[in-house]
């Protein structure tokens, strides 16, 4: 998932001090379309797939584009991500407002509510059957046709899918979800919102789900959050109440954001390769591999996955030191033409795809079944519901918001 804004150090350690002599770091993120991977990035890959670069928060890091190098960061223990939640730790965009809000998995672990939510968002996902989502899909679709075309696919199906999925999850009333995303979409804007702002905006959805939780009936539960509020009331060493709203608060951003995000960019792709469509409309069983290939190919990440090096060590020809952070262009990483012969061709039926969209090993992104499973769902409904649907404006006029932790298109004009 998307990493949260994270907290504004003290004061910058030594090595994150700019030498004025020094020549001006790349500035990352280099872009936030996802029509194309920054060239930038694939420049960095095969010149230096470890280089410093300038962050958001005004210091600096080591960015990391290579395939087995971005593997090596995320199975070391050298590098770890929950370190970052601490005061005094390098940032990469904004302030982070609370330790559980970068660390959720492990606070959740530690309160005994990790297994409910892996349960919530693994291979069976209770909460969200596949005719459900077909239906939901085909309401937004219809809603689109009938408002006549050109249509915005973006608005009707990536956040329309995305919305209708985490309010059912997490048991909220869809009828928020408006109000909801605007919020999500202010908390990943990266550079625009001053501090006061994210705080006050952050708070604003804290103290929603807080009230939400508090209206619920013990023991007849709407979704997750009613049942992890349940559990932790019971639990030995629980949540206070102030980290569980946090977290829900997370699951819902970080859920909303990056499927709405993934769900645009991969139909923006998806529709630039017409012999892809009609092969899957030919073979339905097929879509979850051209999903696997959307997945690799998407460019979907605004800013990077954050680590923390928890000790000196070597990372490819660099000499990374305790304290610096690293950050993972995982984009980057899923263009590396050591992993994948001719990354840059749109090939579904590529097998292995080891892509690490979700990350890798231990930290592999618990939403990644959700994603697959319901982006499957929904793919398959587009394509059989509007057969001879098409961009309606060249692909280089479809607009991006700009400055998104998930890229997003601000839309998609179709036709059909």
């Amino acid at each position: 998932m998307t990493t949260p804004p994270q907290a504004p150090a003290p004061g910058p350690a030594p090595h994150h001090q700019p030498d004025p002599h020094d020549e001006p770091l790349p500035h990352y993120p280099f872009s936030t379309r996802g029509d194309r991977l920054a060239p930038e990035l694939d420049e960095l890959r095969g010149r230096c797939p470890v280089a410093r670069v300038s962050t958001n928060s005004g210091e600096e890091a080591w960015l990391v584009t290579g395939y087995e190098l971005a593997r090596h960061v995320l199975r070391d223990r050298s590098f770890a991500r929950s370190a970052l939640a601490a005061a005094d730790s390098p940032a990469q965009d904004a302030p982070i407002l609370a330790p559980e809000l970068l660390d959720v998995m492990n606070h959740l672990h530690r309160a005994g509510l990790r297994d409910e939510v892996l349960r919530s968002l693994g291979r069976d996902q209770p909460e969200l059957p596949a005719d459900w989502v077909a239906g939901v899909t085909g309401e937004g679709l219809d809603t689109m046709v009938g408002e006549g075309s050109p249509g915005d696919l973006q608005r009707h199906f990536a956040e329309w899918v995305a919305a209708q999925c985490m309010c059912r999850l997490l048991g909220l009333p869809f009828a928020d979800h408006g109000w909801l995303a605007v919020r999500a979409d202010l908390d990943l804007t990266m550079v625009t919102p001053t501090a006061e702002e994210l705080a006050r905006n952050w708070e604003e959805i804290r103290a929603y789900m807080d009230a939400h939780m508090a209206d619920r009936r013990p023991g007849e539960p709407r979704g997750l959050a009613d049942r992890l509020a349940d559990l932790n009331a019971t639990a030995g060493q629980g949540l206070t109440q102030r980290q569980l709203s946090n977290i829900i608060s997370v699951l819902f951003v970080s859920g909303y954001e990056d499927f709405a995000s993934f769900l645009g960019v991969a139909a923006f792709n998806l529709l630039q390769q017409p012999q892809t469509i009609s092969a899957v409309r030919a073979r339905p069983e097929t879509m979850p591999q051209c999903v696997e290939e959307l997945l690799r190919c998407s460019v979907v990440l605004g800013n990077a996955i954050p680590r923390f090096v928890t000790r000196d060590a070597e990372l490819g020809s660099a000499r990374v030191k305790k304290g610096e952070m690293i950050l993972l262009s995982l984009d980057a990483v899923n263009y590396d033409s050591t992993a994948f012969p001719d990354p840059t061709s749109f090939t579904p039926a590529r097998t292995p795809n080891p892509h690490l969209r979700f990350g890798y090993g231990r930290h592999h992104c618990p939403g990644a079944h959700l994603v697959r499973r319901q982006s499957e769902v929904a793919f398959r409904v587009l394509l059989d519901r509007l057969p001879d649907i098409r961009l309606a404006v060249p692909p280089a006029d479809v607009p991006w918001h700009p400055n998104r932790m998930a890229i997003m298109p601000a839309e998609v004009p179709v036709t059909w």
